[in-house]
């Protein structure tokens, strides 16, 4: 018995080692940010660019923060907080201690802009010797001499200043730096290159080849591969030969695509995974090709079955997406408060239609949108269940706009922005209807004051005439 206790304790004390030997340790201290949580992120593929949470760095009221996170091996992270994204490379078993920006809030219009892009900056540290600092320094150099030789690149398209630059880049970035910077700095420069001369993805998509698969989740490899194959399916489609690119994607023969893909873009496996499953994504939205048989390409064990994980994730994660709140998709229930506290479900009954309306009321356009649904009420009030889910706003507001506005609808209160962000809502107002059992009726529902009236009203005639038939049967 005494031995078994001293193998337990040995083992625990080597997971204690272990974990402590692969954590690193992030530090922070600005006043301005006292009670501030940043969240960090992991970017889970390059393609669809879903993030997972993976660490929380909690900043207390004199504004100093830490937090310890397991790192196997440099990782990127990120953080987005009020008008920020700030982007981080974590190593195995390194403290840092951060620099954090000027804190400055989102604006009223940053906050109504549904467009609005948060600054980028990769965080330096304390030190000036991290990783960041020197992925920092890279780019801020890059920048400014993109800037100061504008004209010269750009315009007339000197390659012999693009070599200068590239020189100069050589000498920041030696062959000696580590791989992560190399393959940054290598990525980041092909992307300008290309700008500059308006090349063909095909002459230079090769790069890819150069870059391991351990490096596909940093952010130059996923912007690199976003821009350079954007559309490229539907392009190819287009093109004189497109005739062997639509059959190959009708017919669900991987076998002919990959074969095109390689053959053009000069790529090999696993590279050529990554890119067909980015193909397919763009192409499944282009409406050029028929969803299903996309769909059924992604299924493929070829990815969903693959050895190399981004490639296995990549493929879950386009298959999540292409069904979400897709037509005849269950969507997921709406579970807020309402403007009196009390909880209310959009999943609750089963007899009638819903209609979502996610709004805001400090916006012109969503309050008269808002007002007409006493129309849509009056002539669907018999099958349809009207929900208003609000972004977060003055509650007071609200309770006057409604109050005063009659407005026939449950209200509900999305104060966190939980499910304006599980929705993908960029703008407002932006609806949805579900059937009874809170089923996609429509790919696009249309807003009140955008034809809903007539959409929902012609399609429910039609409905109910084909479920009397078929009771009648």
């Amino acid at each position: 018995m005494i031995h078994l206790v001293k193998i337990l304790f040995v083992f625990i004390a080597f997971l204690a080692l272990n974990f402590k030997a692969s954590a690193a340790h992030i530090r922070c201290e600005n006043k301005a940010y006292a009670g501030k949580t940043l969240v960090f992120y992991r970017l889970d593929d390059p393609v669809t660019g879903k993030k997972t949470e993976a660490f929380s760095l909690q900043i207390d009221a004199n504004g100093k923060g830490n937090a310890d996170f397991d790192v196997k091996k440099t990782e990127y992270f990120f953080s987005d907080f009020e008008i920020y994204r700030g982007m981080l490379f974590l190593q195995t078993n390194e403290s840092v201690t951060l620099k954090l920006p000027p804190f400055r809030e989102k604006s009223f219009a940053d906050e109504k802009n549904p467009y609005f892009q948060a600054i980028s900056f990769w965080f330096i540290s304390e030190s000036g010797n991290h990783l960041n600092d020197k992925v920092s320094e890279f780019e801020q150099r890059l920048n400014y001499l993109t800037d100061k030789h504008f004209n010269d690149l750009y315009i007339h398209q000197s390659k012999t200043v693009l070599d200068s630059i590239k020189s100069e880049l050589d000498a920041l970035v030696p062959k000696t730096s580590s791989e992560v910077l190399l393959n940054h700095k290598k990525l980041k420069i092909q992307l300008v290159e290309a700008d500059i001369f308006r090349l063909r993805p095909e002459s230079y998509s090769g790069i890819f080849n150069k870059i391991n698969s351990t490096f596909w989740l940093h952010p130059a490899f996923e912007e690199t591969l976003n821009k350079t194959f954007d559309n490229q399916l539907s392009f190819m489609a287009q093109a004189i030969k497109g005739n062997e690119i639509k059959a190959a994607v009708a017919n669900n023969n991987l076998s002919a695509l990959t074969k095109i893909v390689e053959s053009k873009f000069k790529i090999t496996s696993p590279v050529t995974d990554i890119v067909l499953l980015k193909l397919l994504h763009d192409g499944f939205y282009s409406n050029e090709f028929p969803k299903p048989a996309i769909e059924k390409l992604v299924k493929n064990s070829r990815f969903t079955s693959s050895k190399n994980q981004v490639i296995k994730t990549t493929a879950q994660n386009l298959l999540k997406k292409f069904s979400f709140l897709a037509k005849g998709s269950t969507a997921p229930a709406i579970c807020l408060n309402d403007l009196e506290g009390k909880k209310i479900c959009t999943n609750s009954g089963n007899d009638k239609f819903k209609y979502i309306v996610f709004a805001d009321v400090e916006t012109v356009v969503s309050k008269e949108h808002l007002k007409y649904l006493s129309r849509i009420n009056e002539l669907f009030s018999k099958y349809l269940e009207i929900f208003v889910v609000l972004r977060n706003t003055d509650l007071n507001t609200a309770k006057e706009f409604f109050r005063n506005n009659e407005v026939p609808a449950k209200i509900l209160l999305d104060k966190n922005g939980t499910y304006v962000e599980k929705y993908k809502i960029r703008s407002f107002p932006q609806c949805f209807l579900f059937d009874e059992q809170h089923r996609g009726v429509f790919d696009f529902a249309k807003a009140p004051l955008d034809g809903f009236e007539e959409q929902f009203g012609t399609w429910l005639r039609n409905e109910l005439f084909m479920r009397q038939r078929n009771q009648s049967r």
